[in-house]
C-alpha cells in the first residue's frame, strides 16, 4: 500500500507565493486564501479541491481512491 502525503505546497496563481499547507485527510478543502495577497482560491473547473488544482500534490482522498472525491 502506497503512503499518503498529507502535506503539499499550493502556489498561488495570482501571485506566485507557495505556502507549504497541511491536507485533510477526510475531506476536500474547496476555498483556500493566500496567505500574502489575500487572493480566495478555488477548485479548477475538474478538481476536486484546491490542492489538486494548485498543489504539488493531490489530496488524501483522491490519493486513496475515496469515492468522496470524483
Amino acid at each position: 500500500m502506497a503512503t499518503v502525503v498529507t502535506s503539499a505546497t499550493i502556489m498561488c496563481p495570482e501571485c506566485g507565493t507557495q505556502t507549504r499547507e497541511q491536507m485533510p485527510t477526510d475531506a476536500c478543502q474547496f476555498f483556500f486564501t493566500c496567505p500574502s495577497c489575500a487572493a480566495r482560491l478555488r477548485p479548477l473547473p475538474g478538481d476536486c479541491c484546491v490542492f489538486c488544482s494548485y498543489a504539488d500534490a493531490v489530496c488524501p482522498p483522491k490519493q486513496t481512491g475515496d469515492s468522496v472525491c470524483g
